[in-house]
C-alpha cells in the first residue's frame, strides 16, 4: 500500500511549461531554486544548459541556438531562476509580447484582370521621354498582356485586340510595333496520361521484334533456305 501512495501521476503534478523539454527537465529547474549557494546554482545551470541541448539537437541548426536555450531555462523557472547568463536575461514581458502585425499592402488595379503590376510599367512607361525605351515599353506590355490572355483562356488572341485594350488601358499613348509571339496551347496539353509512354514502349517492342526477325532471316540465308546450319569438323 505504501508503495501506491508513493507513485505519481499527472493530475497530481504541476502543468509542464515547455513539453518538447519533457518533465525531468523541469524537475532540475525547480531543484535548481530550492539551491541557495550561488556557484553551486551557477554550475548546475550549465549541466542543465547542456542537457537541454542534447535532448533538443535540432536547435543546433538554428542561429544563436544557446541564446534560446538560456531563454528557455529562465521561461521553465517562471523567471524566477537567480543565475548570471551569457546573454540578456530576459523577462515575461519580453517573451510573451506579440509581435507587431504586417501591414498588408492594400492595391485596386484599375485593370484586375491583368494585374498590379503591369499598371506600374504602363504607367512607368507614360513618364519616358526616350523615344525608343518608350516603344520598348509598349513592345513588352503587349506581349505580357498577350501571354495573359493566353495563359487564362487557353486561346489565342489577335494583335488587334491587344491593340485596342493597350490603346484603352494608355489611352492611345502607347503602341507596340512588333508582332508578339506567344506559343498557342495544345488543346492536350497539361493532361496527365501514359499515350506518351506507351507509344514509346509499342515502338521500342516493335523495334525489338524486327531486328530478331532480321537475324533470323539473315541466318536463314547465309545458311541456305533455312536449312539448319552445322559445323564442319575437321579431321
Amino acid at each position: 500500500m505504501s508503495n501506491i501512495e508513493a507513485m505519481e501521476y499527472n493530475t497530481g503534478r504541476n502543468s509542464l511549461i515547455m513539453r518538447e523539454y519533457g518533465r525531468h527537465i523541469q524537475k532540475m529547474v525547480e531543484y535548481l531554486l530550492t539551491l541557495d549557494d550561488k556557484e553551486v546554482r551557477q554550475r548546475n545551470a550549465y549541466a542543465v544548459i547542456e542537457l537541454m541541448g542534447f535532448l533538443n539537437p535540432h536547435l543546433k541548426n538554428v542561429e544563436d541556438f544557446r541564446h534560446k536555450l538560456w531563454d528557455h531555462l529562465f521561461l521553465i523557472s517562471d523567471f524566477k531562476l537567480d543565475v548570471e547568463s551569457p546573454y540578456p536575461i530576459p523577462t515575461r514581458e519580453t517573451l510573451k509580447a506579440k509581435p507587431k502585425p504586417l501591414p498588408y499592402p492594400k492595391r485596386y488595379p484599375r485593370f484586375a484582370h491583368l494585374g498590379k503590376n503591369l499598371e506600374i510599367v504602363v504607367n512607368k512607361a507614360l513618364k519616358e521621354e526616350n523615344p525608343e525605351k518608350r516603344q520598348g515599353f509598349g513592345n513588352a506590355i503587349a506581349y505580357y498582356m498577350k501571354l495573359a490572355y493566353s495563359n487564362w483562356h487557353k486561346e489565342t488572341v489577335h494583335d488587334d485586340a491587344i491593340q485596342s485594350e493597350l490603346t484603352s488601358i494608355t489611352q492611345g499613348q502607347l503602341a507596340f510595333t512588333n508582332t508578339p509571339f506567344v506559343r498557342s496551347p495544345r488543346p492536350n496539353e497539361g493532361r496527365n496520361d501514359n499515350r506518351n509512354f506507351n507509344d514509346f514502349r509499342n515502338k521500342r517492342n516493335q523495334k525489338f521484334q524486327s531486328r530478331g526477325r532480321n537475324d533470323r532471316d539473315r541466318g536463314n540465308e547465309r545458311n541456305g533456305n533455312g536449312a539448319k546450319f552445322n559445323k564442319k569438323r575437321y579431321k
